[in-house]
């Protein structure tokens, strides 16, 4: 029993030098030019690889915000057709319609004017043509005429209204053009 004691005296002994003992100090390393040298192009590396992260969440935040933008395009355009179709129905001469049917065309009317205001909501502009320099970027020209008294390159004629959504043409104005 005594034995046993005197290990576990001895034990403890032990572990309160440990606690005691100062802490080893790190080896001093030594490094050579090669060493130093490998050493600055991993840092390189490393701040390019950060630098390049970097730029890629800027160009996928760019490109989602650009997406969002203009998500609403493809629905805007597959309704310009319906625009274009009312605003036919409405510029009927409607002096010889009876009046069930000059009724009817008001409704036409009615659905015409809240269409629009649903393309304005979405920052959907008409193109404006008429009397204005011929513009590639916005206008299409489908014919050319010689008008007396105007001067070559303007529109003279509108022939399909083009549309713009939020600075972005979504379908240029087909036009005819002065000569």
């Amino acid at each position: 029993m005594e034995e046993k004691e005197e290990i576990e005296k001895l034990e403890v002994k032990k572990e309160e030098k440990k606690e005691h003992r100062k802490p080893k100090k790190p080896k001093k390393i030594v490094h050579n030019e090669e060493d130093i040298k490998k050493i600055m192009k991993l840092e390189e590396e490393i701040l390019k690889a950060k630098a390049d992260n970097i730029n890629y969440r800027k160009r996928k935040d760019e490109e989602v915000s650009r997406m969002l933008e203009f998500a609403n395009e493809d629905i805007c355009k597959d309704i310009l057709p319906i625009v274009d179709n009312f605003e036919r129905a409405i510029n009927l001469d409607d002096t010889n319609l009876d009046d069930e049917l000059s009724k009817f065309l008001a409704g036409f009317k009615m659905i015409y004017c809240h269409l629009v205001e649903v393309l304005e909501k979405y920052d959907v502009k008409a193109i404006d043509g008429i009397n204005v320099p011929f513009d590639p970027t916005i206008h299409q020209g489908v014919l050319t005429e010689k008008v007396e008294g105007v001067e070559p390159g303007m529109v003279v004629e509108v022939m399909q209204k083009g549309y713009i959504l939020k600075g972005k043409v979504i379908r240029p104005a087909m036009v005819k053009v002065s000569e």
